[in-house]
């Protein structure tokens, strides 16, 4: 008898990856090659679909459907990628009826952080818990939110962008998490305050040029004990603890994952303050003192199982 597998795509603004799973997810093959978006949506096309059949059976197994984690804003009802900021020239592409027509099986897409967040609920570090929230801190923050073990999609498919949940800051300018809390946004900040006269080690990270500063720099800097790269990364964890606050009296969850380059490139030095302010700022004790907070821990195959699991997951839901 024909067993099904399941195949997962990750498209990424650099590079493209597919992977073929069992049905138990235990990844059987995986291939990698660039994306190269500045050739354009056909090429795009023509590359997943190529990626696609380099990881297709060859020994009669049958594939259930093909997952596609995409970068930015996407319908997974109508298979649409809407906007994605790292593909130049998309906009309201049909991207599964283009993958439905070429491999002849059913695609479905979904965002990068919601397939991430179906991941880490089913396989990684929210394994077992109902009500997940899933946050990366990088060169943005995204998000997914597993409830009742449901992926919150909305209206059209763009729910869960906390990374563009409302702050004012301490100025009080109307910002965004993201632009607060995301790696760029605490690389300019000390750009700015380097710019200003502040002495720190941050420059020796980056050679001596501050225009080089990354928030690598800064989380190093911090680790050595530097007393501006702590302060950078200390507000940044309480931007994230606001945030959250929010999430919490929203969708009261039992766990919330963090991954991310930032997040994991700082530790504690960003989840202290960050659980600190969560105390502080919710209206009571009941929404954090049985919160658990976990590193994720997929790694950098998050997509590619997330991708596989969201073909189970819209079966199952359908």
């Amino acid at each position: 008898m024909a067993k099904d597998v399941l195949i997962g795509i990750d498209l990424g603004g650099t590079r493209l990856r597919a992977a073929r799973f069992s049905t138990d997810f235990q990844m059987q093959q995986r291939v990698e090659t660039p994306t190269l978006a500045v050739e354009g949506l056909d090429s795009v096309v023509s590359r997943i679909v190529a990626e696609a059949r380099a990881v297709w059976p060859t020994d009669g197994e049958t594939v259930s459907g093909v997952g596609v984690s995409v970068p930015g804003p996407t319908n997974p009802y109508t298979g649409i990628v809407v906007a994605p900021p790292n593909l130049p020239g998309w906009h309201n592409v049909p991207l599964a009826d283009l993958l439905q027509e070429a491999l002849h099986t059913r695609v479905y897409l979904g965002n990068d952080a919601n397939v991430a967040a179906l991941a880490e609920a089913e396989h990684g570090a929210g394994q077992g818990y109902d009500h997940v929230i899933y946050l990366t801190v990088s060169t943005g923050i995204g998000s997914g939110i597993i409830s009742a073990r449901r992926l919150l999609l909305g209206n059209v498919g763009l729910a869960a962008e906390c990374g563009h949940l409302i702050m004012i800051t301490e100025e009080g300018r109307v910002s965004t998490l993201e632009k607060e809390a995301a790696g760029p946004a605490i690389a300019r900040q000390a750009r700015a305050a380097l710019m200003a006269g502040t002495a720190s080690a941050i420059l020796d990270h980056a050679e001596g040029k501050i225009e080089a500063v990354t928030a690598a720099d800064v989380g190093m800097a911090a680790k050595a004990g530097d007393a501006l790269a702590i302060k950078l990364i200390e507000r940044a964890g309480r931007m994230m603890g606001l945030g959250i606050v929010s999430l919490l009296h929203t969708f009261n969850p039992q766990i919330i994952v963090i991954g991310g380059g930032v997040a994991e490139g700082t530790g504690d030095l960003l989840l202290g303050p960050m659980r600190a302010a969560i105390e502080q700022y919710a209206i009571d004790r009941s929404y954090w003192e049985s919160l658990i907070i976990m590193p994720a821990a997929l790694g950098e195959n998050v997509s590619l199982i997330g991708a596989a699991e969201l073909v189970r997951h819209e079966q199952e839901r359908a």
